[in-house]
């Protein structure tokens, strides 16, 4: 239950703000369909998310607990500073095309989350916990918390959630993780 809970809040956090939050508010504007947008980031998502675990269980078995210990600690410190550095939103779609609106989701919403501070966070937290099926399936639902709002409620959240407090706690956060995985807290 720690892998999941903590993988949710520390997605929702890293979410806020991020490229692929921008992303979901330029998808919900240009389109104005909520459901096959919501439906297209889940599914996005639960793939990317999916791999990045597959990607950081397969990391920690092949570092072993120690050298794991010092890269997982390191990729959290890492990924503090990352959360205080904003992102800007890409070109917005212009049209679905012949995907329509779930397939132009999926396909902009994978791509955008390649690389992302909360695939790598995925990576790292699936490396971190044992149990990777509550690490994607927290993931992912931190992704969900962060995106949905945005699709359904567009601008005016944007306007009222104070990014830089949001990030600054989420950095803290991460640091906070690093610093004890560093310590070997939590480690058999």
């Amino acid at each position: 239950m720690e892998a999941f809970l903590i993988s949710t809040g520390i997605v929702a956090l890293g979410e806020m703000g991020d490229k692929t939050q921008l992303l979901a508010l330029l998808l919900a504007a240009r389109f104005k369909r909520p459901l096959p947008i919501m439906a297209g980031i889940l599914v996005a998502t639960l793939v990317n998310h999916a791999a990045a675990g597959w990607l950081g269980a397969g990391i920690a078995a092949w570092l072993g607990p120690q050298v794991l210990r010092w890269v997982v600690g390191a990729s959290f410190l890492a990924m503090a500073v990352w959360m205080l550095i904003p992102d800007k939103a890409d070109d917005a779609p212009t049209a679905a095309g012949r995907l329509g609106v779930f397939g132009t989701t999926v396909v902009a919403f994978f791509i955008a989350e390649m690389g992302d501070k909360t695939q790598i966070a995925t990576v790292a937290l699936a490396a971190r916990y044992t149990e990777l099926v509550s690490v994607v399936a927290g993931t992912t639902l931190g992704m969900m918390i962060a995106n949905v709002p945005a699709v359904l409620l567009g601008d005016r959240v944007a306007a009222k959630v104070p990014m830089r407090v949001v990030h600054a706690v989420a950095a803290l956060i991460f640091a906070v993780l690093g610093i004890l995985a560093l310590a070997g807290v939590g480690q058999g």
